[in-house]
């Protein structure tokens, strides 16, 4: 499978821009990873049709592209990761990098968030009447 990477600079509003612009090519994200460095981040999404997407974002100055990724299926189960990685290291696999997603079991996604205040975040729930876990 193709992944398409994003990289984003570190500035207020970058990531929701490009968000919004997803939305408008109605871009349906079933897994996503930031990572950050000192001046930019990297946005890793899994979509439908990468390479379309890629091109759709370039075509906006976005700077994206595809990377190819396994998508491997993991027991839900204590140690279900675990096990598979260590047959994968038997066999000599070194991993870059990995995040992971369960599919969804109702009509909500989850979605963790790192904030830098937790007090304005706070009452960004409470205005906007976000459900949280």
């Amino acid at each position: 499978m193709l992944q398409l990477s994003i990289f984003l600079e570190n500035s207020i509003g970058r990531l929701a821009a490009v968000l919004e612009v997803l939305k408008e090519l109605n871009v349906n994200i079933r897994a996503l990873s930031l990572a950050e460095t000192k001046d930019f981040g990297v946005l890793r999404i899994m979509v439908a049709d990468p390479e379309k997407v890629a091109e759709q974002l370039k075509l906006r100055e976005i700077v994206a592209t595809t990377t190819p990724v396994w998508v491997l299926k993991v027991p839900d189960r204590s140690g279900g990761l675990s096990d598979i990685m260590s047959d994968l290291v038997k066999q000599g696999v070194v991993v870059e990098y990995m995040y992971a997603f369960v599919e969804k079991a109702d009509e909500e996604a989850q979605v963790v968030l790192h904030v830098l205040d937790e007090k304005v975040m706070k009452k960004a729930v409470d205005i906007l009447g976000i459900k949280v876990n």
